[in-house]
């Protein structure tokens, strides 16, 4: 079978284009090689976080004592922009291999044939066109904006005296709450909310491309018709899972160290952004269940008709009217009678979301690693050392 070629999925991605790729590539930023992704998330950096440092340092607020939360000790802030904001940059370049990978894997076993093969183009070009458009992008930007007219500093730090306000005027922001309000945090929330556009980017073009006339076999071995490797689409996504996590692990830092919540009553968002992630990026692969629950109810019926017609022809001949001389030993019809049970047994056990257990932990890694580091700042030292003999034990 000669594999279909498209220029357009070898190409693929689904983090260029857009009036801000189109920004970066003419400040020459744009690309997923090293050098420019590394140099977008200093870069990413130095406008968000640096800044918050020399106001700060300005205003004695970086390091002081004269408020309760400092910048340099906040954990929300530093982790957000220092780590979180990184990584949702550095991440771009795995995630379009992943997307790339996938496409191509519906050309290269024959999913899509050749006489598929423009609408399967049609498709990517439709789906690149809607990501370029400068609407999606505006309405981000809005939204990005809109909490820092609503809240003048972060609900996890209110009540405590931070660097988000001056010293000596607590309801007066300083020049690093109106640097933080009007730049960093609606930078952040920018590209949070980007991910969460391509995502649906994504969503929408597998949708599109699984109502095709694909070549999907029921029998296939991944017990998904053959479109078991969508699942590693979702699993690339672990990195901003992650960083979701670190920013929701560094507000529940705040609030035990300085507000002396306990872990106790911060189990419930914890959890619960583990949950989320794992609900918002698994949710996409629902859009293939009407297709392969419709593969699976036709092989039912037609596997079964074949067994039934192939089990009657064995037992006529094996069993009720046994062939003098013939000896079933060595024969083909026993293997034929369970290859043919085998492969009704794969359609019976065949998942209509192509979701396996590696892709579940993965992404259950990615948004509880984060939230160690808080485990153990809120939990004594002689209770650690106790649960550790225990487990030793």
């Amino acid at each position: 079978m000669v594999e279909p070629k498209s220029s357009l999925a070898e190409n693929f991605s689904i983090t260029g284009g857009g009036p801000l790729h189109r920004l970066l590539a003419h400040l020459g930023y744009a690309g997923n090689e090293r050098q420019p992704i590394v140099r977008r998330a200093l870069l990413a950096v130095l406008i968000t976080w640096l800044p918050l440092l020399i106001l700060s340092l300005m205003q004695g607020e970086a390091y002081g004592l004269g408020i309760r939360i400092p910048l340099l000790r906040d954990f929300a802030v530093n982790v957000r922009f220092l780590i979180a904001l990184p990584i949702l940059i550095l991440a771009e370049s795995g995630i379009d291999r992943t997307w790339r990978i996938l496409l191509r894997e519906f050309l290269r076993p024959g999913l899509v044939g050749e006489k598929e093969l423009s609408s399967f183009e049609a498709l990517i070009e439709r789906n690149n066109r809607l990501r370029d458009r400068v609407l999606p992008e505006t309405l981000l930007m809005v939204a990005a904006f809109l909490p820092s007219f609503l809240f003048k500093t972060e609900l996890l730090m209110r009540g405590a005296s931070n660097w988000h306000t001056t010293a000596t005027a607590p309801n007066e922001l300083s020049l690093a709450g109106w640097w933080f309000i009007f730049v960093s945090a609606p930078f952040f929330r920018f590209l949070l909310l980007r991910w969460v556009w391509r995502l649906f980017l994504a969503t929408a073009l597998l949708w599109r491309i699984t109502r095709m006339n694909l070549y999907l076999v029921a029998t296939h071995a991944d017990l998904a018709a053959g479109l078991g490797f969508l699942s590693q689409g979702q699993k690339a996504f672990s990195p901003i899972v992650f960083a979701g996590g670190a920013v929701v692990a560094g507000q529940v830092g705040n609030a035990i160290a300085y507000q002396g919540t306990t872990l106790s009553s911060m189990k419930f968002p914890m959890c619960a952004y583990g949950v989320l992630a794992i609900v918002v990026l698994v949710a996409p692969l629902l859009v293939v269940a009407p297709v392969l629950q419709k593969i699976k109810k036709k092989a039912l019926l037609e596997y079964g008709a074949l067994v039934t017609i192939h089990n009657q022809l064995f037992d006529r001949k094996w069993i009720q009217n046994h062939p003098p001389g013939e000896v079933i030993l060595g024969d083909p019809d026993p293997s034929s009678l369970v290859d043919l049970g085998s492969s009704f047994t794969v359609i019976r056990q065949m998942e209509i979301v192509p979701i396996d257990k590696a892709t579940f932990v993965t992404l259950a890694l990615a948004a509880a690693l984060p939230m160690l580091p808080v485990i153990l700042l809120a939990t004594p030292a002689d209770q650690l050392v106790r649960i550790v003999l225990k487990m030793l034990a």
